[in-house]
């Protein structure tokens, strides 16, 4: 390895500093010291040289040949690592945020709409935690989450996004219209791993239906929405789904809703620590969930 030769750093940046002024005091001013401790540096810089880089005169500073030389080629060098500097400086620090939610809500809702957030915050990291059983928002499992239920959560702002309407839903071809011919179906049935009290089923839907005949113990069972949705839509029976959740489906004509009634589930919410209301992180998530189409906030606007 080759070792550079130099003088003192500080003594090459007080002098070419001396050199542009012409004025150890304005060099002074610039470097925030005293003009003796610009007098100083420079008178050292030329006895570790052994040459002369001024011509020192009443009130001003006037460079040699020697000093010329030396100023052109540390005036160069300077504005090399200023430029770099301020490149460096200019690349703005990348930030990694986890939000939690179910896998219905990120694969049905979020994901389509990940671009408006790269678009607006191309320096932000989004990791999605797909999961149905509530995680701290610590910042280190996550740091938002969208959940349903009664939108009090000690400790957590939370504001409302969607309503969590539950309707019975199948494929047009099954040719279902009657809620009499029910029992002749099989029943396709959404149960999370994870026990949730806010969950609706069958059994409930029933309660209200009082269809007679009808075995709501029976039929498909999926621990994923998204594939009991899917069952749905290739035709495998009837489920009892999330009508915000499956609008896509509806509106193309994939699945349709023969009849009621429709059950009232707990909505879904945006929820994060009151200790970060005032984070930009947060807050452009926040916005940027705030805007997905199809939220209670794009359908009131």
């Amino acid at each position: 390895m080759t070792h550079r030769r130099l003088p003192s750093l500080s003594a090459l940046r007080a002098f070419e500093a001396a050199a542009r002024h012409e004025s150890a005091k304005q060099a002074a001013l610039e470097l925030s010291v005293t003009a003796t401790a610009i007098s100083h540096q420079v008178r050292g810089l030329e006895e570790s040289l052994g040459v002369s880089l001024f011509v020192r005169k009443p009130r001003q500073l006037e460079l040699t040949a020697q000093g010329r030389e030396l100023q052109e080629v540390l005036e160069s060098a300077f504005d090399s690592i200023s430029t770099a500097v301020e490149r460096l400086s200019a690349v703005p620090c990348r930030q990694a945020v986890t939000l939690s939610t179910t896998p219905a809500v990120a694969v049905r809702w979020l994901l389509s709409w990940v671009c408006l957030l790269r678009d607006s915050h191309p320096n932000i990291d989004l990791r999605i935690h797909a999961s149905h059983e509530p995680v701290a928002l610590d910042g280190v499992t996550a740091d938002l989450a969208i959940r349903y239920g009664d939108g009090r959560w000690p400790g957590l702002i939370a504001e409302k996004l969607l309503d969590n309407t539950f309707i019975p839903a199948c494929s047009p071809h099954l040719g279902l219209q009657d809620i009499t011919q029910l029992p002749a179906y099989a029943l396709i049935h959404f149960r999370p791993q994870v026990a949730s009290s806010t969950a609706l089923d069958w059994s409930m839907w029933q309660k209200q239906a009082q269809v007679p005949g009808l075995d709501v113990t029976a039929g498909l069972v999926f621990s994923d929405e998204t594939h009991a949705i899917a069952a749905a839509v290739g035709g495998q029976g009837v489920a009892l789904m999330g009508r915000e959740l499956i609008e896509d489906e509806l509106q193309e004509g994939r699945l349709v809703q023969p009849f009621g009634p429709e059950l009232q589930g707990k909505p879904f919410y945006l929820v994060y620590p009151e200790s970060r209301r005032n984070d930009p992180t947060i807050l452009a998530i926040r916005d940027w969930v705030m805007s997905v189409p199809g939220g209670l906030c794009t359908l009131s606007g």
